[in-house]
């Protein structure tokens, strides 16, 4: 990336709509928008106030292109801290287009995938978890997943993670004031004590960490199959919990050949629902063969298994071949069609470490119950949304990091080793939770992340 450089792209999603918006941002910003923008107040671009919206044309060669609206952000009072115009076009395809091509034309660079985000970092208005928690907001599913991540953009992790560099930090200068003395003039360190301070970090730490699970399930939502041997009323379930006919319900068994996914909403949870082929012992049909495959498959990467029985019929060899490919995942037994004369018994025989939730998915009966049951398994107690949860794999992996590194500290203190090698793991310690606000990047770390952001972002 050249930051010298001035980038451009469409920052809405491209289609019919109300408006569109085209995003400039470098040092010819604001002479590139002149080129294309007839002002109505006949003000020349460079004069614009700040933050004030002008009515006007773009124009290519004197040929009206689009009525729009545009505004100049002056650095450092901007998204990116650079110069900054953004130029509102009605939102066809054709009119936002054109702009861009327009802007190229006149020496922008088409910006790559959240490249103005990255320039915000870069250029110090966010730090890198505030930079990640922008993309997490444009892709949060649900409030608590919002919550989540304007807590990070606000700093929340920020102030956790610094809080426990500036203890980290203030145990190095003692140590490292050790290793510049001679025999004659070292100082009394109180080991005690700094085994003390050590504890009480890697307590603080740690204590971010427990929050991890819960806030990976607000971002990244509960990946829950449903399965079954045939007929069991697997798609019939699937259209209850969404509230629509999304799957086709027939009495002919092995309708359904295909994964088919949907995501709602539970009580601020994500949950990612595959409806899946259902599981026969032996199948010679060859579409439905690999049906049973991908379902297969779905189990492995489920968070949840949603096991369908049909409890107006008796179990049978396909149920306990079912229940077989079922260890060590969460499982809720959904014992469907409850409002037929029950037949179903014996359950304990299938040796699942099971909730039983009885519901009619035909007569919409239980479903609500059995959602709150879902989020029961996953979240205890009531969720404080005012409480900090990690939600990023990358911290989690580096506060890990800290915390080996710290655990060494202690027993290097333990064990009578040379300052020199306590220093050394300290220094590790703080630069694992300085990546995390990306105090140390590298091309390569930044490049993944902002990879994943939308390009205009």
């Amino acid at each position: 990336m050249n930051s010298d450089d001035t980038i451009v792209a469409i920052s809405t999603l491209i289609g019919e709509a109300g408006i569109g918006i085209v995003r400039l941002s470098g040092p010819d910003a604001i002479s590139i928008a002149s080129k294309i923008f007839q002002p109505k107040s006949k003000k020349l671009v460079k004069d614009f106030p700040t933050f004030k919206i002008n009515l006007g044309k773009v124009t290519d060669n004197n040929n009206f292109i689009d009525e729009v609206l545009l505004m100049t952000m002056r650095a450092p009072k901007s998204y990116t801290c650079e110069d900054v115009v953004e130029i509102s076009c009605h939102g066809g395809i054709v009119p936002l287009k054109k702009t861009l091509e327009l802007c190229v034309k006149n020496g922008a660079r088409l910006a790559d995938p959240g490249e103005f985000t990255k320039r915000a970092f870069l250029n110090g208005r966010i730090d890198l978890s505030q930079a990640e928690a922008v993309c997490d907001i444009i892709k949060a599913k649900t409030d608590l997943a919002l919550s989540c991540a304007v807590s990070q953009l606000n700093g929340s992790l920020t102030k956790i993670i610094n809080k426990q560099k500036n203890v980290i930090t203030d145990i190095l200068a003692l140590i490292e004031v050790t290793i510049d003395y001679t025999e004659e003039e070292i100082p009394n360190i109180d080991k005690i004590e700094m085994i003390k301070k050590i504890n009480g970090v890697d307590k603080e730490l740690k204590k971010i960490l427990s929050t991890f699970q819960t806030g990976k399930i607000f971002k990244e939502g509960v990946r829950t199959a449903i399965i079954g041997k045939p007929n069991v009323g697997k798609s019939s379930l699937l259209n209850a919990l969404i509230g629509q006919d999304k799957a086709i319900v027939t009495e002919v068994p092995g309708t359904t050949r295909d994964v088919i996914e949907e995501t709602i909403n539970i009580f601020g949870i994500p949950l990612i629902l595959m409806d899946t082929a259902g599981i026969r012992k032996h199948s010679y049909d060859v579409v439905e063969k690999i049906g049973i495959e991908k379902t297969r498959e779905e189990i492995q990467n489920a968070d949840l298994v949603l096991f369908v029985l049909d409890s107006s019929n008796e179990l049978s060899a396909e149920d306990f071949h079912i229940a077989e490919l079922l260890n060590l995942k969460k499982v809720i037994l959904v014992l469907n069609k409850s409002d037929l004369p029950k037949k179903l018994d014996e359950i304990s025989s299938l040796k699942l470490h099971a909730t039983l939730m009885p519901v009619s998915a035909k007569e919409n009966e239980g479903i609500e119950k059995l959602k709150k049951a879902i989020y029961e398994l996953f979240i205890e107690g009531k969720v404080n949304t005012s409480e900090f949860f990690l939600t990023n794999m990358r911290h989690k992996i580096l506060i890990e990091n800290s915390i080996g590194s710290l655990e060494n500290t202690k027993l290097s203190f333990e064990n009578g080793v040379s300052e020199e090698f306590i220093a050394l793991d300290l220094k590790a310690a703080l630069n694992f939770l300085g990546e995390i606000t990306g105090e140390v990047p590298t091309e390569e770390i930044l490049n993944r992340i902002f990879s994943n952001f939308c390009v205009g972002k």
